[in-house]
């Protein structure tokens, strides 16, 4: 199979996994229209082409809270990435280490924090939810800060999951599910060779490392339903921002006023994210959301945002509304699937020479240089 694009790798995983983990990945919640919304939204922004404009060369790389990276990228959060590779984190993270960007782990990742951390020589970003058990919270950041992590990236936008439907049907849950993952197991050998046997322990790392014991795909449903907290607020956060003492960014930022809110409680950045359209479907696009938000909170804080980006062009046409950078998930859990830590690094290569042709020919030389003049402005109707 020939691979030019995140579509490619894309199809490339879901003829590699069961599909319990492809729809895990692929899916969202309920009609699943502001999955849709975030692509087609974004793919809908038109780059405004210039010539003649004595460009020469492209710089792509910029940085993210006093951290040079390569070009404005982080690879996102992704729960269980470790099931979609052997050790699946471990090696996203060397992938992108060797590219020059930081992974976030997320909270319920496979490999857990120690590991990940050791297997690279850049420090990596860690997630974190808002859990009930404090007593977690507060172990997962310690153990974050020894490691080495000092960008804290924290996820506001799920204090309940969100209803997917397509879990039900893939066998992520539901009647039968256990049996019915075994069956798909079975059914695709690859995956089951390479991770299914080789890449174990199967379970949440940075949860059983606190719980003293094993918790697996069966108990992580079950937990993260147990442990989100509808009641949060702002107020709840104080602790965590006296406690870390590095970048804390906050994720899930859809609203100008909740980004003027993270202003005020003293963040360093905000991620304008509706968590790829896996939580409340028929909310905005990020692409629709991000102008009104860089509006209110420009230069205030680092704005980063996520949700549909597929390609180099998306990361400019961000930009170009408002963001200092992006975070990309399921195209690089794609690209990891397929063909593991090769895959991510040749996925960050085509979005770095389709940022450079993109830039190119809209006449921008540095990531400064992108704005909202990079895009072709909406003619009113008459």
């Amino acid at each position: 199979m020939i691979i030019s694009s995140s579509t490619d790798y894309r199809e490339a995983a879901r003829r590699r996994l069961p599909p319990f983990l492809f729809h895990y990945i692929d899916g969202g919640a309920n009609a699943e229209r502001t999955l849709g919304k975030n692509v087609e939204d974004l793919s809908d922004l038109a780059l405004r082409q210039r010539v003649l404009k004595s460009v020469g060369s492209v710089d792509i790389s910029t940085s993210f809270f006093d951290e040079k990276v390569s070009m404005p990228v982080a690879l996102a959060p992704v729960g269980l990435t470790g099931m979609y590779a052997r050790r699946g984190e471990v090696q996203a993270a060397r992938a992108a280490a060797k590219k020059g960007i930081p992974l976030t782990l997320s909270t319920v990742s496979v490999c857990p924090i120690e590991e990940v951390q050791a297997a690279v020589d850049r420090p990596i970003w860690f997630q974190l939810y808002v859990l009930r058990d404090r007593g977690f919270m507060k172990n997962a950041l310690e153990r974050a800060w020894a490691a080495g992590i000092r960008k804290l990236v924290f996820t506001v936008d799920m204090p309940v999951p969100g209803s997917r439907y397509r879990d039900a049907h893939s066998g992520m849950s539901g009647p039968n599910a256990p049996l019915r993952r075994m069956i798909q197991a079975v059914m695709h050998p690859t995956w089951a060779f390479d991770v299914g046997l080789f890449g174990r322990p199967h379970d949440l790392g940075n949860v059983s490392a606190y719980r003293q014991q094993k918790t697996n795909l069966a108990d992580y449903v079950g937990w993260l339903g147990q442990n989100f907290d509808p009641s949060i607020g702002w107020q709840d956060l104080e602790w965590i921002r006296d406690f870390w003492k590095g970048p804390m960014i906050i994720k899930g930022i859809l609203d100008p006023d909740d980004a003027r809110d993270a202003v005020r409680f003293g963040a360093d950045g905000i991620v304008v994210s509706n968590h790829g359209g896996r939580q409340l479907d028929g909310v905005l696009s990020s692409a629709k959301a991000l102008p009104a938000i860089a509006d209110a909170v420009k230069g205030d804080l680092t704005i980063l945002a996520d949700s549909g980006i597929r390609s180099g062009l998306d990361v400019v046409r961000m930009l170009a509304q408002g963001a200092d950078g992006v975070m990309i998930g399921r195209a690089f859990v794609y690209a990891l699937a397929a063909a593991g830590a090769a895959g991510v690094e040749n996925l960050l290569d085509l979005f770095a020479k389709e940022m450079q042709v993109a830039m190119t020919l809209t006449g921008a030389r540095s990531i400064a240089e992108i704005s909202a003049d990079s895009l072709v402005k909406a003619v009113a109707a008459a």
